[in-house]
């Protein structure tokens, strides 16, 4: 059997939502759209169902995959509805949804819903995404109490730049927000990781820990609150063959890496097929029978390389932790010009082992 597998550690997910709670002093919703960021929504889902306050997922098929898998707690559309016949799914699973577009808000006064639902109204404060305009959020607000079909409304916005902690933007958008809602009698959900992990001052009843749920900083810069964040997936292989090579000797495809000295070079099963990133360069870090070393050449499909000339005990069949507790998937982002996010959402082929911890 393919030895590339990825272990994800069910309590430093855990761990990771409590510390989203300790510091924001906020409810929190775990943000498990697109499969969990590639960790697996329904397991994630229900490792921390127990303590959650509700979860958050993009579009109404992943949460209908949990409420299929048993999960009851709150969970709610981050993109809302798409069609207007999506409000009685919406009523009959009990989700809580995102109306940030006005036509969503002509669909629920239309709507014949047997009973009232929870709306989270989204006001774009300059991310200029989705979002209802600030001159339009008063009304749409007391147009939804009025119509007889909202329970609840939540005030929400999303900050564009909140992983620049040296920026302004976020202190702008807040201003636009506070000013929008002015008056208006309802809880707050604005802070994000970023700005969860870095923006204490933010107001947020609400918060949506997403990628810090997963161990991974937002920032490009050291963070106090994002250095006690606990890595939860490890993606791991093996050396699967090894190569001594002499001094100038191409490596991989396109021949992108000469060998500068005599060298060992071993095969690792793993490649962009499995969502390592494929631009990754030379000088990757990489973990193999326990000590650091590098990628060298261009990843393939399935493959990859890794130097082992100064680790003489490595060799065929040892373990090569490609991100992890020990690799961190944001230092694989940083050398790939990429992101965390993408690293763990481009995951696939490789199958997940649990660890409840």
């Amino acid at each position: 059997m393919r030895p590339a597998r990825a272990l994800i550690d069910l309590q430093a997910l855990r761990h990771n939502y409590q510390l989203a709670r300790e510091v924001s002093g906020a409810r929190a919703l775990a943000v498990i759209k697109a499969d969990a960021y590639g960790h697996g929504a329904v397991r994630c889902a229900m490792a921390l169902e127990s303590e959650a306050d509700g979860f958050a997922v993009a579009c109404i098929e992943e949460a209908l995959e949990l409420r299929a898998a048993g999960i009851r707690a709150p969970v709610l559309l981050l993109e809302g509805f798409f069609e207007a016949d999506e409000l009685a799914l919406i009523v009959e699973h009990d989700l809580w949804c995102v109306v940030h577009s006005l036509w969503q808000l002509e669909a629920i006064e239309k709507a014949p819903l047997s009973k009232p639902i929870t709306v989270w109204l989204k006001l774009d404060s300059g991310m200029h995404r989705v979002g209802l305009h600030p001159a339009d959020y008063q009304a749409a607000y007391q147009r939804l109490l009025a119509c007889g079909k909202v329970a609840k409304i939540v005030l929400m916005s999303h900050f564009a730049r909140a992983d620049e902690l040296h920026s302004t933007s976020a202190i702008e958008q807040v201003a636009v927000f506070e000013a929008a809602r002015k008056g208006l009698s309802a809880q707050v959900s604005l802070r994000n990781s970023p700005a969860l992990l870095g923006w204490p001052q933010v107001p947020s009843d609400w918060v949506r820990p997403g990628i810090m749920l997963y161990g991974a900083t937002p920032f490009e810069e050291a963070n106090a609150v994002a250095a006690r964040l606990q890595p939860v997936m490890t993606l791991e292989s093996k050396v699967i063959s090894v190569r001594e090579l002499p001094a100038g000797e191409p490596v991989g495809y396109g021949a992108k890496f000469i060998t500068p000295r005599p060298m060992r070079i071993g095969v690792v099963a793993m490649g962009y097929a499995d969502g390592y990133p494929r631009q990754a360069p030379t000088g990757t870090p990489v973990l193999v029978a326990g000590q650091r070393s590098q990628l060298v050449g261009r990843v393939s499909m399935d493959m990859l390389c890794i130097d082992l000339t100064d680790i003489p005990h490595a060799g065929l069949g040892s373990t090569v932790e490609l991100w992890g507790k020990n690799i961190l998937a944001s230092d694989i982002a940083a050398a790939a010009d990429t992101i965390p996010y993408q690293i763990f959402c481009n995951l696939k082929r490789v199958p997940r082992l649990y660890n409840e911890g």
